[in-house]
C-alpha cells in the first residue's frame, strides 16, 4: 500500500531503477525452511483474451468458488477508530502519526451485491508467472537486478506493475478481482475484521510492524513466505494469504471514499490516477491487514511487497 513508510535505519537498499526509488527491505536473517505442498492443478485450457492474443493457459492452480450474494462493504466510524488505536499500539505508534494514516478511506459502510465468481486460493507464484513469461506474453521479471532472493518458485511473484498483473490474469483466462470481490472473499458475508475472524492473531499471518525496522520475523519469516504457509489464517472458504505476505493489486481505480448507497457488482470509478491495492504485506502493520483496509498506487509502480491473485467469472 502507498503509505508513509518509516526508513529502515542502516539497511535501506536502493530498489531497482524501474521501482520508483522506494526503499527495499533487506533480509539479514535466515528465512525458516517451512514449505507447503503445491496446490492441486486442473486441466489446461485455451481461450482468446480481450487483448487479442490466444491464452495458452497452463494448468490452473486451485480456485475457490464464491457464491453470489450481498455483504456489507467498508467500515463504520467505530472500526476506523479501532484501526487507529491498533496503530497507536505499534512500537512506533504515536497518536499524531496514526491519526494521519489512511483508514477513513474505508468509509462509508454500504451493501454490495456481487455475482458468483472464482478466485485463486493463493497469490500468484513465481512459478506460475514464469510459465507466462515462457510463452512471450508476460514480461521477464527484474529480479536479476537486485531481487534474486525473491526468485523462488513457491514465493508470490512481486515487482510487477498493475498492467503486468492484469496481463497475466488475461493469459490465465481470468482477470484481476474487483475491489468488492476481493473484500467479499476476505471478509465473508458476516463482515469479519480479518480473513480468519475478528481477533488479531500474529501467528497466522506474515506481517510487519510500525517501527524503525518494519520487518518482523516473529511470524517465522522476515520477508515473503511461500504461498499457503499460514493455513490457520485462511478464510472459511479456504482462501489463503489475504492478510499479509504481499499486498495485492485489484482491478479498480482508486477513490478516497465510497458512496453510502447499495451497489450491485461495483467496478469502481471510471477513471483515476491510481489503482487499489489490498491485503497488506510482510512490511505492513496490524491495522493494514484487516479485510476492509485499502491502499492505492500508480499502475506502473513495482514494489517488493506487492503481488496479485486472479479472479474468474463463474460460467
Amino acid at each position: 500500500m502507498v503509505r508513509g513508510r518509516i526508513a529502515v535505519l542502516g539497511v535501506a537498499v536502493a530498489l531497482l531503477g524501474a521501482c520508483s526509488g522506494a526503499p527495499l527491505p533487506t533480509q539479514s536473517r535466515a528465512r525458516p525452511t517451512r514449505r507447503v505442498p503445491p496446490a492441486p492443478v486442473r486441466a489446461a485450457a485455451t481461450g482468446e483474451t480481450t487483448d487479442g492474443f490466444v491464452a495458452l493457459v497452463t494448468p490452473s492452480f486451485d480456485r475457490v468458488h464464491i457464491q453470489a450474494g450481498t455483504f456489507m462493504m467498508g467500515s463504520p466510524q467505530g472500526e476506523v477508530a479501532l484501526a487507529q488505536q491498533a496503530c497507536v499500539g505499534e512500537p512506533l505508534g504515536d497518536p499524531e502519526i496514526c491519526e494521519h494514516r489512511e483508514y477513513t478511506n474505508e468509509m462509508w459502510e454500504h451493501d454490495v451485491f456481487v455475482h458468483a465468481f472464482f478466485i485463486d486460493r493463493t497469490e500468484v507464484t513465481v512459478a506460475r508467472y514464469r510459465a507466462c513469461v515462457s510463452t512471450g506474453v508476460c514480461s521477464e521479471l527484474p529480479y536479476a537486478s537486485g531481487g534474486t532472493r525473491f526468485d523462488a518458485p513457491e514465493l508470490p511473484v512481486v515487482l510487477v506493475s498493475w498492467h503486468e498483473a492484469r496481463r497475466f490474469c488475461l493469459w490465465a483466462d481470468g482477470r484481476l478481482p474487483t475491489e468488492a470481490e476481493w473484500e467479499r472473499a476476505a471478509r465473508g458475508t458476516e463482515g469479519r475484521r480479518y480473513p480468519w475472524g475478528n481477533v488479531y492473531n500474529p501467528f497466522v499471518t506474515n506481517h510487519g510492524r510500525l517501527a524503525w525496522d518494519e520487518l518482523d520475523d516473529s511470524d517465522g519469516f522476515l520477508e515473503m513466505a511461500p504461498v499457503g504457509s499460514f493455513p490457520d489464517g485462511a478464510t472459511r472458504d479456504g482462501i489463503q494469504d489475504l492478510a499479509g505476505n504481499v499486498e495485492e493489486w485489484v482491478a479498480d481505480w482508486y477513490a478516497p471514499a465510497y458512496e453510502a448507497a447499495s451497489v450491485m457488482n461495483p467496478q469502481g470509478p471510471k477513471a483515476g490516477d491510481e489503482r487499489v491495492v489490498r491485503g497488506g504485506s510482510y512490511a505492513h502493520l496490524r491495522a493494514n491487514l484487516r479485510g476492509a483496509a485499502r491502499g492505492h498506487a500508480v499502475a506502473d509502480e513495482k514494489r517488493a511487497w506487492r503481488g496479485f491473485r486472479c479472479a474468474y467469472d463463474a460460467r
